[in-house]
């Protein structure tokens, strides 16, 4: 049985293929230009993986204009690779990647609001009700809050 040799170890992306691919489609915004246009279609980009697994370079090959080549870009370069080490040789990968533009998939660019919050408090005194004029000094109080998200 013969030991297979490798010399320089690829990059993997963690979770492999199909995580890469959610990766890029859950960070892709539609631009709001190519969705009043109406634009669909695939960007071809070429990229470069340094040897600490970081996207460094993209290019676009074949594009549809009206920022999506942009956003593809822009996707692409967040990856971030596992590199195993290759004897101490600093090597550049280059991949290709096909991010695909589709209206129904992607939603627009649109800024979030922000979180809202609602607090709800209870006081309630620690001690019985006293006169007003009389202040004891022990008195404390106790706070109920409750946070609801969006």
């Amino acid at each position: 049985m013969e030991k297979k040799t490798v010399f320089i170890s690829q990059p993997q992306y963690p979770g492999g293929p199909k995580a890469l691919t959610q990766f890029l489609y859950a960070n892709l915004r539609y631009p709001p230009e190519a969705l009043e246009a109406g634009i669909e279609g695939t960007v071809m980009l070429e990229y470069a993986i340094d040897y600490q697994g970081t996207v460094v370079d993209t290019r676009v090959l074949q594009g549809l204009g009206h920022g999506c080549d942009e956003e593809a870009a822009r996707v692409v370069r967040l990856l971030v690779f596992d590199v195993g080490k290759n004897r101490g040789v600093k090597v550049l990968f280059h991949r290709k990647a096909q991010v695909r533009f589709k209206k129904s998939v992607q939603k627009p660019v649109t800024p979030t609001p922000p979180a809202q919050v609602n607090l709800n408090y209870t006081i309630t005194p620690a001690q019985p009700a006293v006169a007003a004029e009389e202040k004891p000094a022990g008195m404390s109080y106790h706070y109920t809050i409750n946070l609801k998200g969006s």
